[in-house]
């Protein structure tokens, strides 16, 4: 028994098996996650950032995805964490001396390394390219590699020389269990900045809004010489009932004591030099005689 033109057809030909898992390639895989942005699938340009969870976006795709959040995007599910400016930090990453990029075109004629990294720690010389786990700092944004913050323990940066704690180290592109910490991670951390800015609220509202009490209802005890004190410094001032006709002449003298000694002509200060008097009206140069004046308003009037 044959087909059409004699030909005898196979087993594998007739009889259909179950079909075969599609595997992804692991170098497609890594280079999808550590050389392009996670939001947009373009590639990764300065300036980097990353988020909570340790993902890799270009800073321009984060800006326009959060000005206009309703706009379809293919991996708009990567960023719903992301609620502003706060939540991403910029890397500070090193360069690669050996990453030439599109500095030159791909011919096919040499040898092209698929797992170099555009950018490697500055400590042990590792490419950050998926096959050595990196981490950043949330308080600096260097990056490093694992490698290298377990091999020189210390809580100073490496490349900038500003603290950190072990809880400011941030894995980049971790696996499932490493993303679900982190996620845990960020939801304390949003937590505690609730609480905190809920009792800042509370305390501004008690400061606005000062309690009544029997101090504030109450006068102040007054002496028989008519002065009430003061509880805060235990100062004496006037009270308000009206004295003897003497002491109110001394308040006035007094007082016209006072603004006669603040008050002072400009011309009667010696320090100053004669181009500065000049500059007022109170000076001799400026007054003019009465022929000088006339009967009529002009724009800017100067009479003295």
């Amino acid at each position: 028994m044959g087909c059409d033109g004699g030909t005898i057809p196979k087993r594998h030909e007739l009889v259909k098996g179950p079909k075969k898992v599609e595997k992804v390639d692991k170098n497609a895989e890594l280079a999808a996650k550590w050389k392009y942005c996670a939001l947009s699938q373009e590639r990764l340009r300065r300036p980097i950032v990353a988020c909570d969870l340790g993902r890799l976006y270009n800073k321009d795709a984060v800006i326009e995805y959060l000005l206009d959040k309703s706009a379809e995007r293919p991996n708009a599910e990567a960023v719903t964490h992301i609620r502003g400016i706060k939540d991403i930090k910029e890397l500070n990453l090193t360069d690669n001396p050996e990453w030439e990029g599109e500095r030159r075109n791909a011919k096919g004629d040499r040898y092209e390394d698929i797992h170099c990294g555009m950018f490697i720690c500055p400590v042990v010389g590792l490419e950050m390219n998926g096959k050595h786990r990196f981490c950043y700092l949330q308080t600096c944004g260097c990056v490093f590699s694992d490698r290298a913050l377990k091999e020189v323990k210390t809580e100073i940066c490496h490349k900038c020389g500003d603290p950190f704690k072990d809880e400011d180290i941030v894995v980049l592109n971790g696996t499932k269990e490493e993303v679900e910490k982190l996620k845990d991670r960020m939801d304390e951390r949003r937590a505690k900045a609730k609480t905190k800015k809920t009792k800042k609220s509370k305390a501004a509202e008690t400061v606005s809004t000062p309690s009544e009490t029997k101090e504030d209802t109450e006068s102040p005890p007054v002496d028989a010489t008519g002065t009430s004190s003061l509880q805060n410094g235990g100062e004496s001032s006037q009270s308000a009932v009206a004295g003897p006709s003497g002491s109110s002449g001394s308040s006035k003298a007094t007082k016209s004591s006072t603004t006669s000694a603040t008050k002072r002509s400009i011309q009667d200060m010696k320090e100053k030099s004669e181009a500065f008097k000049s500059l007022f009206t109170t000076h001799s140069s400026a007054k003019r005689t009465k022929d000088q004046t006339s009967n009529w308003v002009t724009h800017t009037p100067y009479h003295f």
